[in-house]
C-alpha cells in the first residue's frame, strides 16, 4: 500500500471516528473546540482553507434568502471546521439571528452559560463539508470575560447591532477593538439586526442610521447587511458570503443601498 492511499485510508478513520464521538459522547463539544485550535495554529491563516470547486457556490436567488448551492451531504470525504463570532449589545437579536441560521441542527445542544452560548452548523460545498461552530457572547458586563474565547480562532467576526437603537450602532466601534485585542486576522462582518422594525421608522431617521452604519463600516473596514431573522432577510446570505471570502468562490454579491430596503454596502 502506497503512502498516499495509507494517508488517505487513515483520514477517513480519523473522519469516522470524530463523527462517532460528536453523536455519541459527551466531549464532543469540547474535542471540537480542541480541533478548531489544532487546525489555527498548525496551519495559519494563509494555509488553513484549501480552493474549492468554483461550481460550489451559486449566485443569490432574487426570490429570497435560500441556501443554493450548499447541499447537505449525508457522506462527506472531508471535513473543514471553521470557527464564527457573534458580538454586540444585549437585546439586540443576536440570539434569534443565530437560531435562525442554525435551524434544526441547534436540537442537537450546544454550550451554553452565562453570557456565552455556542451551536454548530454543517453544510456542504460541491463535496467538502463544513462544520461551523458559532459563538455568541451576549453582551451585558458579565460576558466580557468570553469575548477571548468567543474570538481566538474565529475565522469571522460579526458585530452586531439593533437598527432602531442609536446607542447600540455607537458601541460597534467599541465590540470591535475588543475582538481585534484576540484576533487581528478575522473577517469583520457590521451587521444590523431587526430590518423589520427598521422599516416602521420615519424615513429621515431610516437615512441617518443608514448613513451612520455605513461610514461605520468604511471605518471598520467591513461590508454591512442590514438583516431581520424573523423574515430571514439577509440571514443566510451573511454566511454565504463569509464562505466565499475564506475559499475564494466567486459568488457575486449585490450592493444595495436603497433606503427602505435591506441595505448590503462594502
Amino acid at each position: 500500500m502506497t503512502v498516499r492511499k495509507l494517508s488517505r485510508k487513515m483520514f477517513r478513520l480519523s473522519v469516522g471516528r470524530r463523527r462517532f464521538l460528536w453523536r455519541f459522547s459527551i466531549l464532543r463539544r469540547r474535542l471540537r473546540s480542541l480541533w478548531n485550535r489544532i487546525i489555527a495554529f498548525a496551519a495559519g491563516k494563509s494555509t488553513r482553507y484549501r480552493q474549492l470547486s468554483c461550481n460550489g457556490m451559486s449566485s443569490p436567488s432574487p426570490a429570497g434568502d435560500v441556501e443554493r448551492g450548499f447541499d447537505r451531504g449525508n457522506d462527506p470525504s472531508d471535513l473543514v471546521a471553521l470557527k464564527i463570532s457573534l458580538l454586540g449589545d444585549c437585546q439586540i437579536g443576536k440570539t434569534s439571528f443565530l437560531k435562525k441560521y442554525v435551524g434544526r441542527e441547534k436540537e442537537q445542544g450546544g454550550i451554553q452559560m452565562a453570557g456565552l452560548q455556542q451551536m454548530d452548523k454543517t453544510l456542504s460545498v460541491r463535496g467538502a463539508r463544513i462544520a461551523y461552530s458559532i459563538w455568541e457572547v451576549g453582551g451585558g458586563e458579565t460576558s466580557q470575560d468570553h469575548i477571548a474565547i468567543a474570538c481566538k480562532d474565529s475565522v469571522a467576526i460579526l458585530i452586531m447591532f439593533d437598527l432602531t437603537s442609536r446607542c447600540t450602532l455607537n458601541s460597534v466601534i467599541r465590540w470591535y477593538q475588543q475582538a481585534r485585542k484576540w484576533n487581528q486576522n478575522a473577517i469583520p462582518v457590521l451587521v444590523g439586526t431587526k430590518f423589520d422594525d427598521f422599516v416602521r421608522l420615519p424615513m429621515d431617521l431610516q437615512w441617518t442610521i443608514a448613513s451612520q452604519a455605513r461610514a461605520y463600516a468604511r471605518a471598520l473596514n467591513a461590508p454591512l447587511f442590514f438583516s431581520s431573522a424573523m423574515y430571514n432577510i439577509n440571514v443566510y446570505k451573511i454566511f454565504k458570503f463569509i464562505t466565499a471570502k475564506l475559499f475564494n468562490l466567486p459568488w457575486t454579491l449585490e450592493r444595495n443601498l436603497t433606503i427602505g430596503e435591506p441595505i448590503i454596502d462594502f
